[in-house]
Parts: structure tokens; C-alpha cells; sequence
């Protein structure tokens, strides 16, 4: 082969390129914005362990907890390193909405959502003692005598779902916010509340022992746990579904090759049978959605939660 003096100046503009390292070129940096020993926790150091000999550099775990998860959010998105990698949940479509003042990140151009790790469908459920057994009778019983309807917390998932559910049903409710699912259970348990909506890892065990009661399902399909548990859409209520799903995001700086890589290396992880087994052990699901559908899901959950807490004037307590 004969090369022109044309020629040589473009192959020689190109070899660089060509000769560019794979990434990653040094330790990946994967931060949870939660305390350890959660399940967010879990997840990421169970990826942590799925990546780093696949990817031929060690992937650490960073926990940042505080702020429902803002502080570490804004941690993954300062950073501006093509080496860091975050552990979000759908807090990240709801925080930025609630604060009064800049959260110090964007999450619709700082991250790049990789995909879905796991989910967390929520459930309406009742105490076992409580006389209400289907949705219709719910609001039914609600316009005789205003419900009590537990909370999370302000501005969580849960209470963000009550405020849409109130609207599409016209349920006569009022939201009782307590600090964690902890301590909210235990006092729909005991009866002192009327109802609330509950991550199925934390109401899974309460229901299959007796001692709450499942109506509905928040999402868009019957849980495999709860087979005959209809969601609330079959029952004539749209609109209204609650996720708390866990995904992984990378840093904007993080190159096209990189988050095809790690695309790659999720869908192995979460076809990998022991790590199917864990996350289903939580209560979780394993991802259904490929990253495109969860890039999808993501914008569209930031502009329906978002609009949520602008109508309900819901700010950070």
C-alpha cells in the first residue's frame, strides 16, 4: 500500500484518537447518598463488587448520607470527574423541588442516568383489624369521616403519593408525616391511623403475618408477592403509582464509551443469579426497564413530582 502526501497529515491527525485509553483508567468512585446498611448501601457495594474486577480498577463506595440524599448528590455532581459514578433513587426527582434554596446541582444535565437497579412498588395498606377491605369502601368511608393517611415524612414518596391520591379520588385525608417508615408502621399496626402508602420491603412481612392489610397496588401491574392484590388502576384510579426505585447515574464527565460500558456490565450484574436472589430478598424487584425506558421514566417522574409539590406548596421541613 502506497500512501500520498495527501494522506499521511490524516492518518497521522487520527492515530491519537485511535490510541485513546479505555476507560477507566484509575479507581471508579461510587457514592451513596444514604447511611450505610441500608438498602441503597447494599446495592452499591454489591455492584461494587460485580464491577471492580470487570472493569480492571477498583470501584470504591463513598456514603455521603444527610439531606435525603441531597449531600451526596451534590457530592457525585461537583466533582466533574469521569470517574464517579452515584446510587440514586427517586428522592433525586423529588429533594430539588422541595428546597428553598439552590440545592448546588442539576440532576437533568449533571448525572447520566445508566439504568435501573431495583424497585420498590409501594402498597395501600390498612390495619388487619380495620373494616375497610376494598379501595371503593376506603373512600367511601372517607367522606362519612376524614381519614388519616401516614407518611415518611414531608415531602417523601409516600406523602407526595397521599396528596395525588386525595386529588384523584377525592378522598376526604389528612396526611400525618413521622420520621421514617419505622415509626410510622408500628403505628398503623396499632390502628392509631387509617391507612398509608408503604414500600413492599417494609409491609411485605406485616401483611403476611396478620397485621396490615394490602387494597391496592401503586403501580402498573399486580406484584408477584401479592397475586391477588389489585393495583389502584384496575380499580378506577389512574395516575397514581409510587416507585421507590434505586439506579445508577454517572457523572456527565463519564465518556460515551464509559456509560456504554457500564450499561453493559449492569445488565450483566442484574442477570447474575446471586445478585437476582439478594435483591428480591430485600423486597425489591430487579430492573425491568432498559436504560433508554429509564432515561424515559426519570424526566418524566423529575416534571410529575415536580408539579406535585408546586400544587401542594410542600416544602423541606
Amino acid at each position: 500500500m502506497t500512501l500520498t502526501r495527501r494522506a499521511l497529515p490524516a492518518l497521522l491527525l487520527a492515530t491519537p484518537a485511535l490510541a485513546q485509553p479505555a476507560w477507566p483508567t484509575r479507581p471508579v468512585r461510587l457514592i451513596v447518598p444514604f447511611a450505610p446498611g441500608g438498602p441503597a448501601d447494599i446495592l452499591a457495594r454489591m455492584l461494587a463488587e460485580f464491577f471492580t474486577p470487570r472493569l480492571g480498577q477498583p470501584c470504591i463506595v463513598e456514603n455521603h448520607a444527610g439531606a435525603g440524599g441531597m449531600i451526596g448528590t451534590r457530592v457525585a455532581a461537583s466533582s466533574s470527574d469521569a470517574h464517579t459514578l452515584l446510587l440514586g433513587s427517586v428522592s433525586m426527582t423529588i429533594v430539588p423541588h422541595l428546597a428553598t434554596q439552590p440545592v448546588g446541582y442539576d440532576v437533568t444535565t449533571d448525572f447520566v442516568p445508566v439504568g435501573l437497579v431495583a424497585s420498590a412498588p409501594f402498597v395501600l395498606v390498612v390495619p388487619a383489624a380495620s373494616p375497610l377491605r376494598d379501595l371503593p369502601g376506603l373512600v367511601a368511608a372517607s367522606r362519612t369521616r376524614p381519614l388519616n393517611a401516614g407518611n415518611s415524612g414531608n415531602g417523601t414518596l409516600s406523602h407526595l403519593a397521599i396528596e395525588v391520591f386525595r386529588t384523584r379520588t377525592g378522598a376526604a385525608v389528612e396526611s400525618v408525616a413521622y420520621r421514617g417508615e419505622g415509626q410510622m408502621l408500628p403505628d398503623l399496626v396499632a390502628g392509631n391511623i387509617g391507612f398509608s402508602f408503604a414500600s413492599l420491603s417494609s409491609a411485605l412481612p406485616l401483611i403476611r403475618d396478620g397485621r396490615l392489610r394490602a387494597l391496592a397496588v401503586l403501580g402498573p401491574a399486580r406484584l408477584e408477592a401479592l397475586p391477588e392484590v389489585p393495583t389502584l388502576a384496575e380499580q378506577g384510579v389512574r395516575d397514581v403509582e409510587a416507585d421507590g426505585w434505586q439506579a445508577l447515574f454517572a457523572n456527565k464527565a463519564v465518556p460515551p464509551a464509559g456509560i456504554d460500558r457500564l450499561r453493559a456490565l449492569l445488565a450483566e450484574a442484574l442477570a447474575d443469579p446471586a445478585i437476582a436472589a439478594r435483591i428480591t430478598g430485600f423486597g425489591l424487584l430487579r430492573a425491568a426497564r432498559d436504560p433508554a425506558a429509564f432515561a424515559t421514566l426519570f424526566t418524566e417522574e423529575y416534571r410529575r413530582w415536580g408539579e406535585v409539590v408546586r400544587a401542594g406548596g410542600i416544602r423541606a421541613e
